[in-house]
């Protein structure tokens, strides 16, 4: 099975900063993109970044300039390094990604479980 397990999250105040881990494990032969969605109680969930596999990024605009996604395809992870945080980026980070299984000519989407980022003010 494939399996995606987030890190990095906890309690910072504003203004500060944390760097998000995301790495993929499993009988993988591809991953296509990757991304970061966050969630509160309530409320959908929202995409924050994407990145695919030749490296080209996409921002919510409310992170954009703050938040900066990138990919170590060498270990199968993805980071999410968040600057400036707000009060407001408090929620559930949740790790997805595309990957294509060893047979199939075909992506598939992968979740985490999702780590709690908690913005204090």
């Amino acid at each position: 099975q494939v399996q995606l397990v987030e890190s990095g999250g906890g309690l910072v105040q504003a203004g500060g900063s944390l760097r998000l881990s995301c790495a993929a494990s499993g009988t993988i032969f591809s991953i296509n993109a990757m991304g970061w969605y966050r969630q509160v109680p309530g409320k959908l969930r929202e995409l924050v970044a994407t990145i695919t596999s030749s490296g080209t990024t996409n921002y919510a605009d409310s992170v954009k300039g703050r938040f900066t996604i990138s990919r170590d395809n060498t270990k199968n992870t993805v980071y999410l390094q968040m600057n400036s945080l707000k009060p407001e980026d408090t929620a559930d980070y949740y790790c997805n990604a595309v990957i294509v299984r060893p047979g199939l000519l075909y992506g598939m989407n992968y979740w985490g479980k999702g780590t709690l980022v908690t913005v204090s003010s």
